[in-house]
């Protein structure tokens, strides 16, 4: 019989309003959806798993384990690399695997055993069989997509629920066809829908016992008559969700409506951008910002809400941007908002088209967390850049503009209105999360990022060849 391992999982903190427990103690997001999903992979009659997310908790250094897997993106890997280090000088075999290792698995190999890059799933059972051999090593990477009709559910037992307000992510599909230039979706998980058995999305809503979930997807809307079919099985569940849509299916009424009879409260929308040229140049086609206004108005009759979400710092953008953008958005009472500075996250096709153009000015990865300026934009001085995306958080989550947009009438749930302004006031309006205009202090790269899949476009095939080179 084997002796049972145990495994220890860790998500190192990130500095980030998000991640901070702000108000009732509690976090707003839980960021250990892609660790839970890992944690099913372990068979129970074989391994104890414990894990710790470093944001609520302090990582447990001394604890006596078999291995220790640890999940970063990329403004947060330091600190990943700092927790494996330490581990590993007590001679414990580390994993690392997420985003940013996916992407940078050269570099992680200086502070990990072992890479997993990309989809964990199918390559599971080699990184197991090498784990009970004690030869875990080197780069574990699957030559196919993972299959999703197989998907267990993750073990959301793991975690400490009541400290996080957004606890329970189910995810019902992978891939995004849209490819955004900034974004590391499709690089990760390809171009293509893959969707799970909605018979199995279902069963996990209900098993998990909670009646307000996130769905993780990347745009729930994603093919019409497969949404439709999910909404549908959602309506008899009697909960409340929400989750992230594209702007090309996000005008459908019928889907609108079934989504808010299957109990959807908030929409997450990646406007991007209220010009279309920074749009295109984005390569996110299926915005048109002539559009938005009336998308906005239509979530709202529905009794949704709508948080929408922009990046500040594309070429073409001036000082303009930012009023114009803020009072678009109070204008159409948008609910609530993110605004990001352009970040160049290694291995995007951002990333390589502006190191290719000698644009990058640091490669500090603590500064990569869409706050920072770490790259030269073209229309902007970092100054303004940076004094524009603080005025933009400041006078969205006004008390003036609270009072303007508050849904007075309509059925959008006041009470989550207001926590979510509150939460996103606080961290941002108040200083908590406010870095340095310019970043310019680490500037050397060496390693080179790769992509887990290949893009499709010659064009960023291409891109990639000529940006390594040149570095």
């Amino acid at each position: 019989m084997h002796k049972t391992r145990l495994i220890y999982l860790i998500n190192p903190k990130a500095d980030c309003f998000t991640s901070k427990p702000l108000i009732l103690n509690k976090v707003l997001y839980s960021p250990l959806a892609g660790l839970l999903q890992i944690a099913s992979l372990f068979p129970r009659e074989k391994y104890e798993l414990v894990l710790t997310d470093e944001n609520i908790e302090p990582v447990d250094f001394e604890l006596k384990c078999d291995l220790v897997c640890i999940s970063a993106m990329t403004s947060y890997v330091k600190r990943g690399y700092e927790i494996a280090d330490s581990f590993r000088r007590r001679n414990i075999p580390v994993i690392m695997g997420g985003v940013h290792p996916s992407f940078m698995p050269l570099e992680t190999l200086q502070h990990a055993d072992a890479v997993c890059v990309g989809e964990a799933e199918p390559v599971f059972g080699r990184i197991l069989s090498d784990l009970e051999d004690n030869c875990l090593n080197g780069i574990y990477k699957a030559d196919t997509s993972c299959d999703l009709c197989s998907l267990p559910s993750p073990r959301i037992d793991l975690i400490k629920r009541n400290r996080y307000i957004n606890k329970t992510f189910i995810q019902t599909a992978r891939g995004c066809p849209t490819a955004c230039a900034f974004c590391a979706e499709h690089l990760m998980n390809g171009v293509k829908y893959r969707f799970r058995p909605i018979d199995d999305v279902v069963e996990e809503i209900r098993s998990c016992g909670d009646k307000s979930i996130s769905i993780n997807d990347v745009d729930v809307f994603s093919v019409k008559g497969r949404t439709k079919e999910l909404l549908t099985a959602l309506r008899p569940l009697n909960i409340k969700w929400q989750g992230a849509v594209s702007c090309r299916l996000a005008h459908d009424e019928e889907l609108l409506e079934l989504a808010a009879e299957s109990g959807c409260n908030m929409l997450s929308i990646g406007f991007e951008s209220i010009s279309r040229k920074n749009l295109k140049s984005a390569h996110k086609m299926g915005n048109n910002p002539d559009t938005y206004a009336r998308l906005i108005e239509k979530i709202h009759s529905y009794g949704m809400m709508v948080f929408g979400l922009f990046i500040f710092g594309f070429d073409s953008d001036d000082e303009d941007s930012f009023p114009e953008t803020i009072k678009f958005a109070i204008d159409n009472k948008i609910d609530a908002c993110g605004f990001s500075v352009m970040t160049p996250y290694p291995g995007t096709i951002l990333f390589y088209r502006m190191l290719q153009e000698k644009r990058i000015t640091s490669f500090d990865w603590d500064k990569y967390d869409q706050g920072f300026i770490v790259y030269e934009s073209r229309g902007l001085p970092p100054e303004k850049l940076w004094e524009g995306h603080q005025a933009a958080y400041r006078n969205f989550y006004s008390y003036k503009s609270m009072l303007k947009r508050y849904p007075y009438l309509g059925k959008r749930s006041k009470t989550m209105w207001l926590l979510m302004n509150m939460f996103f006031r606080r961290g941002e309006v108040s200083g908590i999360n406010v870095p340095e205009p310019i970043i310019s202090d680490d500037t050397s790269l060496e390693f080179m990022p790769s992509v887990p899949i290949t893009p499709l476009k010659e064009e960023w095939r291409n891109l990639i060849a000529n940006a390594s080179a040149v570095a």
